[in-house]
């Protein structure tokens, strides 16, 4: 495994980060407690160093806490970030809401003293908003709470987790210099965070936590036309209609423009988030064993080519699955 800095925090980093949406259950169908600790462990055992939960993945922090207590020291040298979830239903576009109805300082505060004791931790090393609208920037009271958190040694840095698919949505925020990190979708269909926003975290020395590397499975090989999914399984939604259809021809171009089978393709898929400017690591839902090595197994791959990431860039899918 090998490490990055996040960004100015001096912290270093598993470039393979562990996503633990899928510990929590609900969203992802099958999800159990006992298979969720082994499969951290078996992530912890081979070199990775940072988990990423939320308030909003059901009981995904209590699984990471038990985890970390089972091991000895609780987890000593393991970075663990969680996401305050907004009081009120935010929506994928603008919302008009006001931050002070939406993250007020109280509201962090309690969300954060539930994820401690869910997470048997007296402090998190990064505590992230779970969304965001740049007009807020300057408003409410969030940043006042999220100084004095710092000051109490509740949380050692703060970011922002980006609205899907908006990864321009937080720039001005950014430019203020308040963020540590900020986390955001990337991958070979969504490139879009390359245009302004990691150059600009770069500049700021804010650290990025890339997300969803995979597209939720679409560049694993695995989604491809008629494909089924438990029933309750969020994948139902985001894999409608005739998306599976669209998934599996823009994979079989990558698949013939590269050269590569299928079974190359997360790896290639996980060294492009990677070799993203300003990325310091890239988290990964592993729910079991035989995905957490195989996804830990990246950190020590080669990158890609120049020749690998000119191809790769003509690959852009300006979708929203979200619409």
């Amino acid at each position: 495994m090998r490490y990055r800095q996040l960004g100015r925090t001096g912290l270093s980093v598993s470039e393979i980060g562990y996503g633990a949406w899928g510990l929590g259950q609900g969203a992802w169908v099958g999800a159990d407690d006992d298979s969720g600790v082994r499969a951290l462990h078996r992530a912890l055992d081979l070199g990775v160093t940072f988990i990423d939960t939320a308030r909003a993945y059901g009981r995904s922090e209590g699984v990471v806490g038990r985890a970390l207590k089972e091991l000895p020291g609780g987890g000593d040298g393991v970075h663990v970030a969680t996401k305050v979830g907004p009081k009120v239903h935010v929506s994928l576009e603008n919302s008009g809401l006001d931050p002070m109805e939406v993250f007020p300082g109280s509201h962090l505060r309690e969300s954060l003293e539930t994820s401690l004791r869910e997470l048997g931790r007296d402090h998190v090393d990064l505590l992230q908003l779970h969304t965001w609208e740049d007009e807020w920037t300057g408003r409410g009271d969030w940043l006042e709470t999220v100084h004095a958190l710092k000051r109490e040694g509740k949380i050692r840095f703060f970011g922002i987790s980006v609205k899907d698919h908006q990864p321009e949505n937080v720039l001005t925020v950014l430019r203020t210099g308040v963020l540590d990190t900020v986390q955001v979708i990337y991958n070979i269909f969504e490139q879009a965070p390359s245009d302004a926003l990691l150059p600009a975290c770069e500049e700021y020395g804010v650290g990025v936590i890339a997300r969803v590397a995979l597209d939720e499975g679409a560049l694993t090989g695995s989604i491809r036309e008629g494909i089924t999914f438990p029933e309750g399984d969020w994948r139902n939604w985001y894999f409608r209609e005739d998306r599976p259809a669209q998934v599996e021809r823009r994979v079989d171009a990558i698949l013939a423009d590269l050269g590569i089978g299928a079974d190359e393709l997360p790896s290639t898929a996980l060294r492009f988030a990677l070799a993203g400017q300003a990325v310091s690591t890239v988290i990964v839902g592993m729910r079991s064993l035989t995905n957490v090595e195989r996804n830990a197994a990246i950190s020590d791959a080669p990158p890609l080519s120049a020749r690998e990431s000119s191809l790769l860039a003509e690959h852009r899918w300006a979708k929203n699955f979200y619409s």
